[in-house]
């Protein structure tokens, strides 16, 4: 229907001028002849009165002046007057009135209604008066003068009139009026749409910030006192074997950082709306530090030129090594070889990342002695970052190792890891891909299609 309508606001004018132009051809077949715009006296206004309704639309102001150049032709003898059948041409004027009521602006609207009024009072003259012809048919004619007829049949005339023109104007006015009614109920609903999301959206914030100040509380608590019994173990056992002073120090050192981490994760963004500063492709390279101080042997090569990446980019790179590294040492123990390389050479950078696979490890298997694998977040995570950056990854077991391949294209779109995005997603959807070594999450279900994953990795 609104199809429809929107059609005829368009093309309703020039339809309805052509309808009427060939009905009143038709109706008039028998007298007009050939050259019947030369002498038939109803030629010049059934001409005026289509061009009137084709253009109501688009110009109702021309619209009404040819009208009113009809009117006053006639009125002035230049448009011969018209005969006593001829009174309905003008009934076109009112049907170009409908349409400028349905399309025009409020100016035009009013100025169309009150111009249509007087032109009502002019075809009312020229319907009952003796001077312009021989009248409508309907009183005798009266050779002594306008003054009998204009008092007596004049608002009658008028009044037929007017009761036409009121009716083509409701036309138009009830077009106009569903019209706005059906915009009406499509804001309503917009509105109404807008507000239930707003207030789905509000629940969740609200429900977001109660689960964050509560793990912030419990994580705060649980890291304060791994470091602190750490480093008391330490110190209370120097005369321990150097391998468990030096665990016991990593376990304090990857405590405090876990702490700061999920501090800075969960506190992204303060109240005065300042956004705490995120992990970088700088930040790398002490991340591999600190996970051969956790005896990890990590080899890290580069080749190519270094390419600036996108925020959310780095962010990605760093998220997906720091997974990479999380899930060798968890699954491959300490002293498990891991090899890093970062391929700049490219239309984006490539990384690839291989680790040591223990032998308990193997394709339908786990560490554990063949249980039932876990379905894990570690993978589809990293995978999910490399998509939102604008690249792949594909990771699975190769040979006697398990590789992961990661690549990121250069100016590519941004990917939208903004930081408060990055709080919620550590804190509220469970992805856990912001938990550091200590926190890492276990499993991975196998993947179809071109992209593998390990089984017992995650």
């Amino acid at each position: 229907m609104e199809k429809t309508l929107k059609v005829a606001r368009h093309w309703g004018a020039p339809a309805a001028a052509v309808i009427f132009f060939t009905l009143w051809c038709v109706a008039e077949a028998g007298r007009i002849g050939t050259w019947w715009l030369s002498y038939w006296p109803g030629a010049w206004m059934i001409v005026l009165i289509t061009l009137a309704i084709g253009v109501a639309t688009w110009k109702p102001y021309v619209s009404l002046g040819f009208t009113a150049i009809l009117l006053f032709g006639q009125l002035t003898h230049v448009i011969p007057p018209p005969w006593d059948d001829h009174w309905a041409i003008y009934i076109g004027s009112f049907i170009a009135l409908s349409f400028m009521l349905w399309t025009g602006s409020s100016r035009q609207r009013v100025i169309a209604g009150a111009s249509n009024a007087v032109f009502a009072a002019g075809m009312t003259v020229l319907m009952a008066s003796w001077r312009y012809g021989w009248g409508v048919g309907w009183f005798p004619r009266m050779p002594f003068g306008d003054r009998f007829n204009l008092s007596y049949y004049g608002w009658q005339i008028f009044s037929i009139l007017f009761m036409i023109a009121a009716g083509c104007a409701a036309v138009g006015i009830a077009l106009r009026l569903y019209e706005e009614r059906g915009s009406l109920f499509k804001a309503r609903n917009l509105v109404q749409a807008n507000l239930k999301e707003t207030e789905v959206e509000l629940v969740v914030e609200q429900e977001r910030t109660r689960i964050a100040r509560d793990l912030h509380d419990v994580l705060a608590h649980s890291l304060a006192v791994i470091a602190a019994q750490a480093d008391g173990t330490r110190y209370l056992s120097q005369d321990q074997p150097k391998a468990v002073l030096d665990a016991l120090e990593n376990i304090a050192v990857s405590a405090r950082h876990a702490l700061v981490d999920a501090q800075r994760v969960i506190e992204g963004v303060r109240d005065d709306g300042l956004v705490a500063p995120q992990p970088r492709l700088t930040d790398v390279g002490p991340l591999v530090e600190r996970m051969r101080q956790g005896s990890l042997k990590v080899q890290q090569s580069e080749t190519g030129t270094p390419v600036d990446l996108g925020a959310g980019q780095q962010l990605a790179v760093f998220r997906i090594v720091q997974e990479c590294l999380t899930n060798a040492l968890k699954h491959g123990g300490r002293g498990t070889a891991v090899r890093l390389h970062f391929d700049w050479s490219g239309p984006g950078l490539t990384m690839h990342v291989a680790s040591e696979l223990p032998a308990s490890v193997s394709i339908g298997g786990t560490d554990d002695g063949g249980m039932a694998e876990r379905v894990g977040r570690g993978i589809p995570g990293m995978r999910e970052r490399a998509h939102l950056a604008g690249g792949w990854l594909s990771s699975g077991p190769d040979g006697e190792q398990f590789r992961v391949t990661v690549f990121i294209p250069y100016g590519s779109r941004p990917a939208p890891l903004l930081p408060q995005n990055e709080a919620e997603e550590d804190v509220a959807s469970a992805k856990g891909l912001e938990q550091e070594p200590a926190l890492a999450l276990e499993g991975a279900s196998p993947s179809s299609g071109p992209e593998r994953e390990s089984v017992g990795r995650g």
